[in-house]
């Protein structure tokens, strides 16, 4: 992947080039960008740029690098057990799906690497056997005799078991031998690693940019892609899952309806809290990926009421499919006296569904919370 390929960042672009032409390449790099920004596909390219400028056949080297197959480039990646691969599991074991899924959703992000591989219901992680296996990586000498690059994608989910054994390493790694740990959440991260590396930060990318993508790869019209740009807030991945009707955000979007109308009618009526307990149980019985996608989904639906309530129009940029739904009706309700209440309890649920806490009791207690947090008057701390 060239860097020509990569829609926007242009500043982050021009320093990655730069730092290899001077020679100032540090060792371990934190590209950190929420999803749909680019920072795998930078990864890749600043990689590429790294491995062939200082190789003596950069044709074959673009060629070996362009089908993720260079001996010096390697990668560690979120997995899990699977049809195939029933213990074990580290990437080696998935490079081909993992190839296929890069030159077909290069801005994808966990969610739709999970789905690629048939295990959505599933959390995946980087533990310590993904550890092991790039310690022995990286112990051997460079192929070609130049740098040796490590991508570490979605480096947050490693465990503190993998992310202690890759410390020193990651502190002292051999000579000529690059680490890039790719994050959406750098909180994530524990500190000693995080300290350890140089961080960028990836803006949103513009609509102009992601337009103008859109038109060039997806073949779409003007207009169609104006309207996924402008909702898809800088993310390249929601702005094509938009253009081709993801059926993940019309399902997430009919979830979250349903249950904020519950909630509304729930106070002080108890035969509609059995609406809300049949609600619980269906999104408990998806995958905690799906559930931990749909609570992120609600928490920026929130968001985008509340900017809405507060006439900042031009940063919302949610559109809404179901029939008698208006968001602009739901806006008033969302306001500065419950957002922080809201805000909390949904990166609670978030916090114990991660840690594979039982998702119905998880959800329903949230529900019965938000059942007060509706119904709290904007004024009442005014």
């Amino acid at each position: 992947m060239l860097f020509n390929q990569i829609i926007g960042q242009e500043h982050l672009k021009n320093h990655l080039k730069v730092s290899v032409e001077k020679g100032r390449i540090p060792h371990a790099q934190l590209f950190v960008a929420e999803q749909g920004r680019g920072a795998l596909p930078m990864a890749i390219a600043y990689a590429q740029f790294l491995l062939c400028n200082f190789s003596e056949n950069v044709e074959r080297c673009n060629l070996q690098c362009n089908k993720l197959q260079h001996p010096d480039l390697h990668f560690a990646f979120p997995v899990t057990t699977n049809e195939s691969v029933k213990k074990h599991a580290v990437s080696n074991l998935f490079l081909e799906d993992w190839r296929k899924f890069i030159s077909e959703k290069p801005y994808g992000g966990l969610f739709d690497w999970l789905q690629y591989i048939g295990v959505e219901n599933k959390q995946a992680l980087i533990g310590v056997d993904e550890a092991e296996d790039i310690v022995n990586k990286l112990k051997l000498k460079s192929y070609e005799g130049g740098f040796k690059v490590m991508i570490i994608w979605m480096a947050e989910k490693m465990n503190t078991t993998a992310a202690n054994k890759l410390l020193k390493l990651i502190e002292e790694p051999p000579a000529k031998t690059v680490f890039l740990l790719v994050v959406e959440d750098e909180s994530q991260l524990i500190n000693t690693i995080k300290s350890r590396c140089q961080a960028l930060h990836f803006p949103p990318l513009s609509e102009q940019d992601i337009t103008t993508a859109l038109i060039k790869n997806e073949h779409c019209t003007e207009s169609d892609a104006i309207k996924c740009a402008h909702q898809a807030a800088g993310n390249y991945n929601k702005a094509l899952h938009l253009l081709h009707n993801s059926t993940n955000d019309l399902q997430f979007e009919q979830w979250f309806i349903t249950w904020i109308r519950s909630a509304f009618r729930a106070k002080g009526n108890a035969t509609v809290v059995e609406d809300l307990i049949m609600w619980s149980n269906e999104i408990s019985a998806s995958g905690r990926e799906t559930q931990k996608q749909f609570l992120l989904y609600c928490l920026h639906f929130f968001r985008q009421a509340l900017l809405l309530n507060y006439q900042a129009d031009e940063l919302v940029f949610l559109e809404t499919q179901t029939p008698k739904f208006d968001i602009k009706n739901f806006a008033p309700f969302v306001h500065g006296n419950n957002i922080l209440s809201i805000e909390k309890e949904l990166n609670n649920a978030l916090y114990h569904i991660e840690r594979n806490g039982n998702a119905k009791i998880i959800l329903l207690d949230l529900s019965m919370k938000l059942t007060r947090f509706l119904h709290v008057k904007e004024s009442l701390l005014d």
